[in-house]
């Protein structure tokens, strides 16, 4: 009854006017993210999220994280119309999806994406609002040594399901970490790499960082791309599914739900691993296998079922551990830093209006997005007519507005400039930039942990290991390294990684 008086505190919160306003702008942005190939919710976030400082906490938070779970819904529209994946997570969705297209049957294969999205998307809600109380109340045992653990486990797993050589990923979560160090030593309180720079004393911004290495990085990469969008032209018809399609998809949605939603939890893991995991049960228990990349329809329903649920999930280790488990989470959690606010087991007690608001605020959004992705897919079919050459001038304006509003400083420009080439040289060296931004963000975190877990221990290292959550955590980066060696594991992460790109 305590959860049911929680959640109606935060419905009071979330149907505020304002409130109310940004959860609708977050979820159409997300919904037109996902719709548009090459502009990933991670650009989209940090291009607003300096819109969202002259707000109130509540509004910003809800918006950016109605931007994250609407690109969810928006990217299966490119994957089924033009089979080129809007987001990443819908990768899967180009499978079958546009195969049913080309069949004449885009509309049932669009409206079981929205409403597998859109139960999935629910109930992971329904699973945060219960799992996300509990695991709060165990987290306040949690001390440095536990937090400093997590945090190279969370790192470790995040470089592990990558693209591309494991190698690279740790040495861009490395440089991540230096570079989180800029700036004042909290503790003796003397600058740390500013090289006599008075704009690096407060340390590098996560605006310019972020908007260099996935707005301007990714604008670069996509210029040299000659993207063919082949959008199916034929009419799409009735959106509802048959009753059969509905009898082949139950299970479907139920497996991708709690896949996706336990998945999502787990830090590197997200809604791209999700929906390729949940594509390979669907078709090891379908009935029809040898319909899959063909058209069939569970295809569709699982993965989208499966990435929408992992949406949901990834916000448990952010709002009770103050942990981002992954690259959008870590953005989510600069927004909540930036305004003042530190998720973790507190927040429930610190801040109810904020957590409980965010997640009244999923339920509001999701009916959004039901209304946005089901009578309003023409609209977005004509969205995905605007020449990239308009939007790409267009985004670079707004990385620019957006960078020098939220530090009125043109160093902050230069910064994101910098990083922007950088990013894109990554892309072009197969250097991934996510593990980079998450140990960006988690670097100072986990010095600050590390430093106390010694100042606390007197200097011995061995209390990492003599408690049993942290040395449990560190074995299993450990072991996730040692496995790095073993040639079948090694081809499995392979596989995984091209998979995904």
């Amino acid at each position: 009854m305590d959860v049911l008086s929680s959640l109606g505190f935060g419905f009071s919160v979330a149907l505020q006017p304002t409130n109310l306003l940004a959860c609708f702008f977050g979820v159409f942005i997300g919904t037109l993210v996902g719709v548009l190939p090459g502009i990933g919710p991670v650009s989209a976030m940090a291009l607003l999220l300096p819109v969202t400082l002259s707000g109130t906490p509540e509004a910003g938070i809800i918006m950016m994280s109605g931007i994250y779970y609407g690109s969810m819904y928006g990217g299966s529209t490119t994957s089924i119309l033009v089979n080129i994946p809007g987001e990443a997570a819908s990768v899967v969705t180009c499978l079958d999806g546009h195969e049913m297209a080309k069949r004449g049957r885009a509309g049932p294969a669009l409206g079981m994406a929205a409403l597998s999205s859109f139960a999935a998307g629910t109930m992971s809600i329904i699973l945060l609002m219960l799992v996300a109380p509990s695991l709060a109340r165990v987290a306040v045992a949690f001390g440095p040594p536990e937090y400093f653990s997590l945090m190279v486990l969370g790192l470790t797993v995040l470089s592990f399901l990558t693209q591309g050589s494991m190698a690279k990923a740790m040495i861009m979560a490395c440089i991540g970490v230096v570079l989180g160090l800029i700036g004042i030593d909290g503790i003796t309180g003397t600058p740390r790499l500013a090289f006599d720079r008075l704009e690096l004393l407060d340390g590098i911004g996560l605006v310019p960082v972020v908007m260099g290495l996935f707005g301007i990085a990714e604008i670069l990469a996509n210029l040299e791309k000659q993207v063919e969008r082949d959008i199916i032209a034929s009419r799409i018809g009735s959106l509802w599914p048959s009753s059969q399609d509905w009898v082949r998809s139950r299970w479907a949605i139920v497996r991708g739900t709690i896949l996706g939603f336990f998945l999502g939890i787990l830090p590197g893991g997200g809604a791209v691993i999700s929906s390729f995991a949940s594509y390979a049960i669907e078709r090891k228990f379908s009935k029809y296998p040898e319909e899959f990349g063909k058209g069939a329809i569970e295809g569709v329903a699982g993965p989208e079922a499966a990435n929408n649920a992992a949406a949901g999930g990834a916000f448990i280790p952010l709002m009770t551990l103050g942990i981002p488990p992954n690259v959008v989470m870590a953005l989510l959690l600069g927004a909540f830093i930036v305004h003042g606010l530190q998720p973790g087991p507190l927040m429930m007690t610190t801040s109810p209006g904020v957590f409980w608001g965010i997640v009244a605020s999923m339920y509001i959004g999701n009916v959004m997005l039901l209304i946005l992705n089901m009578p309003l897919v023409g609209l977005w079919v004509q969205v995905l007519r605007v020449p990239y050459n308009i939007l790409f001038p267009l985004i670079v304006m707004f990385c620019i507005v957006g960078v020098f509003a939220s530090g009125n400083s043109v160093f902050d420009i230069l910064v994101m400039i910098g990083f922007g080439v950088f990013g894109y040289l990554c892309r072009k060296f197969g250097y991934e930039p996510a593990p980079m931004v998450l140990a960006f963000v988690l670097g100072p975190m986990l010095e600050n942990n590390l430093r106390k877990s010694l100042i606390l221990s007197q200097g011995e290292f061995s209390v990492f290991v003599t408690r049993p959550i942290s040395a449990t955590c560190l074995v299993l980066a450990a072991m996730i390294l040692i496995a790095v060696l073993m040639p079948s594991l090694s081809k499995k992460r392979e596989v995984i990684a091209q998979d995904q790109s």
